[in-house]
């Protein structure tokens, strides 16, 4: 079959001569799933922004169409040319059976259009709680909302990353939505090899619903605590990103990484003892699978569906001083940490098969649970 995905910042997820640009969870998802496909044998385009590689250039068995360059174009115009015709373009090119699309935006409606007009199926996946709420949704302009809202009433099949994204969308769309997993890399070394020198680690780009901050509070409450933030600048919030990295470098306790390619990641996570997430809101963080699958406890300020707390993989906490208690208890207790990392390993082991993973896409990318055609209009 083929199968075109659609991620404009998933290349240095993919490339190597490419991997110090700026990339998301989201993107690393798109990443991962094209490169699962194409092992399967499935013939898999992504569709990314012009990062200057050539067009057709194909990697890890992926061949990637460029759609246009980001900041290109006239400011008001170049959501015409060349955001839509880059993107149509691109994904004519592609020619493929289904077309994949994460992440709330107009691009889901520009799809939506051309897989209306082109006969072709169109699948949706839910890559933040907000994606689920029309008066919450992370949208700039009415006109892109507008897009994304049509492009969700007319997808072929709707993901989601939880059961709380499930019953949101289904209360503020009347959408049915089938639960997908996500795909994690391996590490490439053994866990019990590594040297574990980051008591800490915190891994996001740096942007305030991340909250940062939250992470400097812990290490100067915890100053015999080694802390490792790693994140790259956003852009909008530039200033942000300056005051973070000047607070973080007076912490003699605190190593600011900045931003880090996610193809380099690994090797800082393999140190780590414990993952701390600060976020205010997420979807389901890849950061959380890259540490449970090295057996890192999470312990976080963000549950997706109760599952740290349920399952045993860390703690989550309503609060700072409540959340830095956590950390100090995980990092001191040995019964503690030892229980929390040999569920995380039994849990990826249960859950996160990439089999057990792939069952859903491949489900909504070959026609079962299609959203029914009473409720697409």
């Amino acid at each position: 079959m083929k199968i075109c995905l659609v991620s404009l910042r998933a290349l240095p997820a993919l490339s190597e001569e490419h991997k110090h640009e700026r990339v998301g969870g989201e993107e690393v998802q798109h990443a991962q799933l094209a490169i699962a496909l194409a092992r399967m044998g499935h013939d898999v385009r992504l569709v990314v922004a012009d990062f200057g590689q050539p067009d057709g250039a194909v990697y890890e068995g992926v061949t990637t169409l460029k759609a246009f360059r980001e900041s290109a174009g006239l400011p008001g115009l170049r959501f015409i040319h060349p955001q839509w015709t880059g993107l149509w373009a691109a994904i004519s090119r592609a020619d493929a059976d289904v077309y994949y699309y994460s992440c709330a935006g107009m691009i889901l409606g520009m799809l939506a259009m051309y897989c209306d007009r082109h006969d072709r199926r169109l699948v949706f996946r839910v890559a933040s709680d907000d994606d689920c709420d029309p008066n919450k949704v992370e949208i700039r302009f009415k006109r892109d909302r507008w897009l994304y809202h049509y492009g969700l009433r007319r997808t072929d099949a709707v993901l989601v990353q939880t059961i709380t994204q499930q019953q949101a969308l289904m209360r503020h769309h009347g959408l049915p939505s089938a639960v997908a997993g996500m795909l994690v890399a391996r590490p490439l070394q053994s866990s019990a090899s590594a040297i574990s020198d980051v008591d800490v680690l915190w891994v996001a780009n740096i942007r305030q619903i991340k909250r940062p901050d939250r992470v400097l509070a812990m290490a100067r409450a915890m100053p015999d605590i080694r802390f490792h933030m790693a994140g790259a600048v956003v852009p909008g919030e530039e200033d942000l990103y300056q005051r973070i990295e000047s607070e973080a470098r007076e912490l003699s306790n605190v190593t600011f990484h900045g931003g880090v390619p996610y193809m380099d990641i690994g090797r800082l996570f393999d140190r780590a003892r414990v993952f701390a997430n600060t976020s205010d809101l997420e979807g389901f963080p890849n950061t959380y699978l890259q540490a449970w699958v090295r057996g890192i406890p999470v312990v976080t300020m963000f549950d997706p569906d109760g599952l740290i707390r349920s399952k045993g993989l860390g703690s989550s906490h309503a609060a700072v001083p409540e959340m830095t208690q956590g950390l100090k208890e995980m990092l001191h207790s040995e019964n503690a940490y030892g229980a929390a990392r040999r569920a995380a390993l039994a849990f990826m082991e249960e859950r996160f098969d990439n089999k057990v993973v792939l069952a859903p896409y491949l489900d909504a990318i070959v026609g079962a649970g299609s959203v029914p055609q009473d409720v697409r209009r």
